[in-house]
């Protein structure tokens, strides 16, 4: 059923009458109730549609690639739209438009990601409720001007809320627990992580540079009056993946990331670390990659609260203990890698359990208040190939953020790809539309069967060819 919404303001008749001149532009609702499909209204819609999705079960993968629609689930006496994916389905909603908004969909037992952005600015995913969808959660990759904000994520094998490669993301008020990474920014810049509920993962917030990415940078980073409590659960990230090396009981984790500023957080609970600052040594598994700068600088730990943290420290933060002023319990905050210490601050060390601190200078900023949001007031330009090869933007907008080009991230590095179809673009393209399982260590390929012919033999040839 389509609804169409036009106001009711009084309209001059020059007006008027140049208005029914004109072809009819006005945006439009379209109902979607139980027994219909998501996706078949969002092949009907034109952009700047509402499409309203009822209580009711809907089993199916949802593909947007228009600019500015708005998918929003209606929720009546507290029942709500249920997108079910019985662990066979590999993703719930993805979009490549501009100008999306998914909010008020409850979304369940996917394979791979609820809510995937590839490469579209200006977003919103709010208000939804993620339950047990695979690798992630909310995935906004490689997109700018967005926001994720009072939704509430829980049992996911990688990150519930993973910003990828992207720029100008607010992450405000949403749940995240029951995962191996609450909350990560990678590759990311001008990201603000505020009021946040980040509890019982293995790690709380993660601020990352992983290398071999299309972005090398991760920095301008505010982490803000989060909750961040007893992140102890065990690991369960796929074996070989860089989460999988997380040690639980991390409240904070910024490995090379630069000028990250930790301010009015309560830190508790977490048995290994409350914050720790690391550089790229500390991922064991990941390659080097010339253009990622391996440090962590611009660091500044302003005011924290701090409680219970450190209880039971692994084996690599209770030999850096050996040296230190600990005996029988980690610390709040710890530091290791190769930082200038003088580049990083931190402020009333004296109050804290710390360890590599010590040389950090007492930081001049005490607040970062000043900074309300790192959203685009007028926001971004919508995401274009000018510039840019299709192929290209498609490669950085869905493939690099799980195929690294030298690095294992969830699926084989862009290099072990190449070795594998060297020569055979069309065989990629093939397998890219409809994927299977091959290997047990790694997770299922969603399909990219939403994607032309084309379009898929285009972004095979590009990865086929990629270089560092």
């Amino acid at each position: 059923m389509i609804r169409t919404r036009i106001g009711r303001m009084p309209v001059p008749c020059s007006v008027l009458f140049l208005l029914l001149l004109a072809p009819t532009t006005f945006a439009a609702t379209l109902e979607v109730k139980d027994g219909q499909s998501i996706q078949d209204a969002v092949n009907r819609a034109a952009p700047g549609d509402v499409i309203e999705v009822y209580p009711g079960t809907y089993e199916e993968s949802v593909y947007i690639d228009k600019d500015r629609i708005t998918l929003r689930g209606v929720v009546q006496e507290n029942e709500w739209p249920v997108m079910e994916g019985g662990r066979t389905l590999n993703d719930a909603v993805l979009y490549s438009g501009n100008d999306i908004t998914v909010e008020w969909l409850k979304i369940m037992h996917y394979k791979g990601n609820a809510i995937m952005g590839q490469a579209g600015n200006n977003f919103s995913i709010r208000y939804n409720w993620i339950v047990d969808t695979g690798v992630y959660g909310i995935f906004p990759q490689y997109g700018q001007n967005g926001l994720v904000a009072y939704n509430t994520i829980s049992g996911i094998e990688d990150a519930a809320i993973y910003v990828g490669m992207s720029d100008n993301i607010d992450v405000i008020g949403n749940e995240v627990f029951d995962s191996v990474a609450g909350i990560e920014i990678e590759n990311s810049r001008h990201a603000l992580v505020e009021a946040n509920y980040v509890h019982d993962n293995t790690g709380g917030i993660l601020v990352f540079i992983t290398p071999g990415l299309p972005i090398k940078t991760t920095y301008d980073v505010i982490v803000r009056g989060n909750f961040v409590v007893n992140n102890n659960t065990p690991n369960f990230g796929a074996p070989g993946s860089i989460v999988a090396g997380i040690p639980a009981g991390t409240g904070i984790l910024v490995m090379a990331g630069d000028d990250v500023r930790i301010e009015d957080n309560l830190i508790t609970g977490n048995k290994n670390a409350g914050i720790i600052v690391v550089d790229l040594s500390f991922a064991a598994n990941v390659s080097a990659d010339p253009e990622s700068e391996p440090n962590p600088d611009g660091i500044a730990i302003l005011e924290n609260f701090f409680n219970d943290n450190g209880e039971e420290p692994v084996t690599e933060i209770k030999a850096l203990m050996l040296a230190s002023k600990f005996t029988t319990h980690g610390p709040d905050v710890i530091a290791a890698g190769g930082a200038e210490d003088d580049d990083n601050c931190i402020l009333h060390r004296d109050r804290i359990l710390h360890r590599g601190v010590d040389d950090w200078t007492e930081c001049d900023v005490t607040t970062t208040r000043d900074v309300t949001s790192f959203l685009l007031p007028e926001g971004a330009p919508p995401r274009s190939t000018d510039g840019e090869s299709k192929a290209r933007l498609l490669y950085n907008g869905i493939c690099a953020g799980c195929h690294g080009y030298d690095v294992r991230m969830v699926g084989p590095a862009t290099v072990t790809i190449q070795a594998l179809y060297q020569g055979e673009a069309q065989r990629l393209a093939d397998y890219l539309a409809d994927p299977v399982k091959r290997r047990p260590d790694y997770p299922e390929m969603p399909p990219q069967g939403h994607l032309s012919e084309e379009l898929r033999l285009a972004v095979a040839e590009y990865m086929l060819s990629v270089t560092k």
